[in-house]
């Protein structure tokens, strides 16, 4: 993990990553395609727009829940392979979603793309993560971030844009199109390099890679992410009836002021080079989760909608700068069994998004809004502060028996 700074010719990337913020944009913009035309799909199949949201949910929680095991697939068969067969699966699950005339056949193709997608963005980390030594991989890690910050930042506008003039379908049918051609992309960026055969891992290595990573303390990290996951992204599906309260009733608006988020993420990346020579990690995350914790309070206040946008963009910062800390964390507590280690940080963070609306509801309805947002807040800044003194900078265990990871990715 770095803790000093990189002159300017040794921040220089391997070409590959490019290819893999491709593909984690490409992936991302599925996540929320569906949200802008949900009255169309409920309409044409005959269904509420409550039953036509469980899309989202099971997207989401079909993601969560296919990390470990397509974590260590990705250690058994090799990270870029699995990652063209899901990102194909994505571009299939999405073209037959165009085709589907119900919604048992529709809600099956979106568990599809929820597995497909899940393979992507974990073992697109992972191969990062090869790609780079340790005193590079913050930064290594920011870049592929932005293309997933910008493919969230896109994929509800410009499938409300599509919808305008294809529909429902004609949206689904465009990303399964880009799935087909980001997989294209991945497989000729990486062939002679990233398509290597694996290496020989069985199940018992596997077993072996699970010990490993939990045995290091630094597994820790898991815990941070899915409280981040509780508190900050659990808090969204309520952001547009905290507008409501204020008579700001146009869906846009909301859909403005959560995208201030992931301009924020945006930010970071373009920013984490320059201030991690000077806050180092400890400070990177106790300053990114403070920096969250006000901005929860910031919303508990109720202001009005362009200065929550604004909090917004500083909360995404604030969330990206502790979130990228616990990455690079995660890809460091096992060399041999890395795609594990992050498909397991993607788990923990999806069920944290999982149980926060859950929390969120509950503690609205019962101490109300701002008691609310304020726990949050605390329980955000308290996180930074235990992240900043339990979690070290340490060498895997598995480290001096695996082969050096720069020469070729699997």
């Amino acid at each position: 993990m770095p803790q000093t700074g990189l002159r300017p010719h040794d921040q220089r990337m391997p070409p590959a990553i490019n290819i893999i913020a491709l593909t984690t944009f490409a992936a991302s913009l599925s996540a929320r395609a569906l949200d802008p035309v949900l009255p169309h799909v409920a309409d044409e199949l005959g269904v509420s727009i409550a039953a036509a949201a469980s899309f989202s949910a099971v997207f989401a929680f079909t993601f969560a829940i296919v990390q470990p095991a397509l974590g260590a697939a990705a250690d058994l068969f090799g990270k870029a392979r699995l990652m063209i067969v899901c990102l194909v699966l994505l571009g299939l699950a999405s073209i037959l979603g165009a085709m589907s005339t119900s919604f048992p056949l529709l809600f099956a193709t979106r568990i599809l793309a929820g597995i497909g997608s899940g393979g992507v963005f974990p073992v697109a980390l992972g191969l990062t993560s090869d790609l780079v030594g340790p005193e590079k991989r913050q930064v290594a890690i920011g870049r592929t971030l932005a293309g997933s910050m910008t493919g969230n930042l896109l994929g509800a506008s410009a499938s409300g844009l599509i919808g305008d003039f294809m529909g429902w379908r004609g949206v689904l049918a465009v990303l399964g199109l880009l799935m087909v051609v980001a997989s294209v992309a991945v497989a000729a960026g990486f062939r002679g390099a990233a398509l290597t055969p694996a290496p020989r891992t069985n199940l018992s290595m596997l077993k072996h890679g699970y010990r490993t990573i939990f045995s290091n303390p630094n597994a820790l990290c898991y815990g941070a992410v899915f409280i981040e996951g509780c508190c900050v992204l659990g808090l969204f599906p309520f952001v547009a009836s905290f507008l409501f309260e204020l008579g700001e009733t146009s869906l846009s608006i909301a859909g403005i002021v959560i995208a201030g988020f992931a301009v924020g993420g945006l930010f970071y990346t373009l920013t984490v080079s320059r201030f991690l020579p000077f806050l180092r990690v400890k400070g990177m995350m106790f300053a990114g989760a403070s920096l969250v914790g006000l901005q929860l309070a910031v919303t508990a206040l109720g202001l009005g909608w362009k200065v929550q946008a604004i909090s917004f963009l500083f909360m995404g910062w604030g969330f990206y700068m502790i979130h990228g800390c616990l990455q690079v964390f995660a890809s460091e507590l096992s060399v041999e069994a890395r795609a594990t280690a992050l498909s397991l940080h993607s788990f923990f963070f999806y069920m944290g998004q999982t149980v926060g609306p859950i929390a969120y509801g509950f503690g609205l309805q019962h101490a109300g809004k701002s008691p609310t947002l304020l726990t949050a807040a605390a329980v955000m800044v308290a996180l930074g502060l235990a992240c900043a003194r339990l979690l070290r900078q340490t060498r895997a265990a598995d480290t001096a028996s695996s082969k050096p990871q720069q020469k070729g990715l699997t």
